[in-house]
């Protein structure tokens, strides 16, 4: 036990005193912001130059209509379609509206001198059949037709209350799945890195024939859990740094920047109030803000992160272990971790189904398999789902590092030794029968 604490000491030691993860556990939390914010921030500079198309309406109904936005500008024009597409290069394109466009829809084309886009032609194809829809409807020579759609248009703010009010939910689904997935790809990212680090560590240690001296003195099953438990503890130190700053810093710096009152709605809504009742903020900005708050609901949300980070990277890093202690150099690992790899891609893809229904029968088995359920089930929590899938989840987890650790164990003892040849699949199924 001693030994193997020593080599722990010394893997934890050698990664928490790099600079790259001081700046990394700084910096992580403001990446993960700035990837939530970076597609809003994409298109209001994606826009570009205003478009100006010419329209030619044989109809005469549709032009008058059409309004000028910041990405399209249109100018109407009576000369004949061909000698405009002709004459008009300077334009990014014509519109051709048909005579008899009520009856016929389908009698628009667009001709552009450039590329065109989805957005602008969705947006033109929008206007257009805005219109036409309008001009359909007085048809029926209704009166006060504008104050009638407007007064019968109604915008619902619906707050979504969970009736098992003992499970901890984020409440609104929108809140949950940016949550979930925010999880999910946190833990993806640890299985993937921190697996990694185990199997270069000990790629680079056998390379350098270091492994020979190390297990004349300490036995190949401690050297390996050392390895796996100073790596690991890394990532419980990293995660619990960002738990301290969620839910210490986050509520406390959050007063001085929202506008007034905004605290005081958002304890109004962590008390079980109805978001639309208060008029002068939008719900769904109340509800991540009475999250985002919430310290007790926070610290329950990094608490089932690092219990899955921990199982998962114990899991995982037993089995990168392996594949590293089979190999002399990272390019004949590459085949080797693809097996292991798989699962955790797996898991990255099963996340995305639990945006139509955390509940189906895909999210439930993938976040109960050990092999997926650190990814899958981190990101269904949010969603308030039962206590005791949790708790099965973690069981079958860590149980499955127990039995995975036997197994990684034979490999690794006989993998230390063999140089000069990338075993196969089958050879390695071999060494775990050794005795």
């Amino acid at each position: 036990m001693s030994d193997m604490l020593l080599i722990v000491e010394r893997e934890f030691n050698e990664r928490v005193r790099k600079k790259s993860f001081i700046v990394t556990t700084l910096l992580m939390p403001l990446l993960m912001i700035g990837l939530m914010l970076a597609p809003a921030l994409m298109m209001s500079y994606v826009a570009g130059d205003a478009k100006t198309i010419v329209v030619i309406d044989r109809s005469g109904v549709v032009a008058p209509q059409l309004t000028d936005t910041e990405s399209v500008h249109f100018e109407r024009s009576d000369i004949p379609v061909d000698t405009a597409r002709r004459v008009m290069t300077d334009k990014f394109g014509v519109l051709a509206i048909g005579a008899d466009i009520l009856a016929d829809p389908s009698d628009v084309q667009l001709y552009t001198n450039a590329a065109s886009s989805m957005m602008l032609e969705e947006e033109v194809r929008g206007q257009i059949a805005g219109i036409l829809e309008k001009e359909k409807l007085q048809s029926y020579r209704i009166e006060n037709l504008d104050r009638i759609l407007a007064e019968v248009k109604t915008d619902v703010h619906m707050q979504v209350i969970r009736n098992d009010g003992d499970l901890p939910s984020s409440g609104s689904s929108s809140i949950a799945t940016v949550l979930g997935m925010a999880l999910g790809l946190i833990l993806y990212m640890f299985l993937m890195a921190y697996g990694a680090m185990v199997m270069q560590s000990v790629i680079e240690e056998k390379s350098s024939r270091v492994l020979e001296v190390i297990v004349s003195s300490v036995r190949p099953f401690d050297l390996m859990m050392g390895k796996i438990l100073g790596v690991v503890l890394v990532a419980v130190v990293q995660v619990a740094i960002w738990g301290v700053l969620a839910c210490g810093i986050g509520p406390a710096v959050m007063p001085l920047v929202l506008p007034d009152g905004a605290m005081a709605a958002a304890r109004f809504v962590q008390q079980g109030g109805d978001a639309a009742m208060m008029a002068s903020f939008d719900p769904d900005m109340l509800g991540a803000l009475a999250v985002a708050t919430d310290i007790g609901y926070l610290a329950s949300l990094f608490g089932y992160l690092l219990l899955f980070i921990v199982g998962g990277c114990l899991l995982y890093c037993a089995m990168f272990a392996a594949v590293g202690s089979a190999v002399d150099n990272a390019q004949d690992a590459a085949q080797l971790q693809m097996p292991v790899m798989i699962p955790i891609m797996l898991a990255f893809f099963a996340e995305m189904s639990i945006l139509t229904d955390p509940n189906s029968s895909l999210a439930v088995w993938f976040s109960i398999i050990p092999f997926t359920s650190p990814v899958v089930m981190i990101a269904r929590i949010p969603y308030g789902i039962p206590t005791w899938e949790i708790i099965l989840s973690l069981v079958l987890l860590y149980a499955s590092f127990v039995g995975m650790v036997w197994v990684a164990a034979k490999i690794y003892r006989v993998g230390i030794f063999m140089y000069g040849k990338k075993p196969t699949l089958r050879e390695m199924c071999r060494w775990i029968r050794y005795k």
